[in-house]
């Protein structure tokens, strides 16, 4: 199985267009080390040719152009992509709003909860991903099922699915409810394997509140894991000047902490670790800082785009 992943920032990229911070200006400036990043996806395939996007950033052409594996093969039709499925793991606007790219009437199969179908069903903007050209399924909220593409032939991709702690969509967000409206489907993670799913896997969790012991667990079987790692610090962004929402708020973990993942992720035996969904202010993006030490040290990767996985 190869992956790749597509884009490693979280919603706005590196740097947001908008964001004049220091980490910004370094990516802007040049600066040695820095490296521009897009919203989050990956991309798998078993065997090189067809390939199943995971997520569709806002970023989706841009990132579909920096990768040759995902441009229309020489050898065919004068309308084709080598891209058959799409996987969402959420709602949130860096996740789905790439869909919109993908409308100009090219089969795929789309994989979402029940939960994320219903808000796609909801918004009739996505009626531009026409029912009879992309065909909706249902994923699992917890179990196991072989992708296929839109004619139903088989990707040898298996994807097992199971809840994580985590929030609804920003733009879903209910005031007046506990938990903001937050319910089962919001939040997936993902498990990816060649085939039956009897090798390890690669497991992918762009978004995460909270890694209460029975995620942990399935982590455990990880060959390669894909993990959030929007801030470094729960309030960084307060602590940056640029915004008030903590990490909390926002469905995600900070990396470091006693509640951080580095903490709650500590000995498990992934053989990769990397962290992917990294927010514009977060300090690992600077590979000389003392944060990107300190994930390094602790045997952990930060992920970029571009990135390659073979398993």
């Amino acid at each position: 199985m190869k992956v790749r992943i597509l884009g490693s920032a979280a919603g706005g990229g590196f740097p947001q267009w908008n964001c004049n911070a220091p980490l910004s200006r370094s990516v802007r400036e040049g600066r040695p080390g820095f490296r521009a990043r897009t919203q989050s996806s990956i991309a798998a395939s078993a065997d090189g040719r067809d390939w199943v996007l995971f997520n569709a950033s806002p970023d989706i052409r841009q990132q579909i152009a920096a990768t040759p594996e995902l441009h229309p093969r020489a050898d065919g039709p004068l309308r084709h992509s080598p891209i058959r499925a799409v996987v969402l793991t959420n709602a949130d606007v860096d996740h789905i709003a790439g869909l919109l790219s993908l409308r100009e009437s090219e089969p795929f199969a789309l994989y979402a909860s029940e939960r994320v179908l219903a808000t796609l069903r909801d918004n009739s903007i996505f009626g531009v991903l026409r029912a009879d050209v992309v065909d909706r399924r249902p994923l699992p909220l917890e179990g196991r099922l072989e992708l296929a593409g839109p004619d139903g032939a088989p990707l040898g991709l298996s994807v097992e699915t199971f809840p994580v702690p985590g929030k609804v969509a920003l733009f879903l967000e209910n005031e007046a409810a506990a938990d903001f409206g937050t319910a089962p489907g919001d939040t997936m993670g993902l498990s990816l394997t060649n085939g039956t799913g009897d090798e390890n896997p690669l497991v992918y969790v762009p978004g995460c509140a909270s890694v209460p012991p029975t995620l942990r667990k399935r982590l455990e079987e990880a060959a390669c894991l894909l993990f959030d790692g929007t801030v470094f610090h729960d309030t960084e962004m307060a602590d940056s000047g640029v915004g008030t929402k903590t990490g909390a708020r926002m469905g995600h973990m900070a990396i470091a902490g006693e509640q951080g993942s580095l903490e709650a992720l500590s000995g498990i035996g992934a053989a990769r670790k990397i962290y992917v969904h990294i927010n514009t202010t977060n300090p690992i993006l600077d590979p000389g800082s003392e944060a990107a030490a300190r994930v390094r040290e602790a045997g952990w990767e930060i992920g970029f785009d571009g990135m390659e996985i073979s398993l």
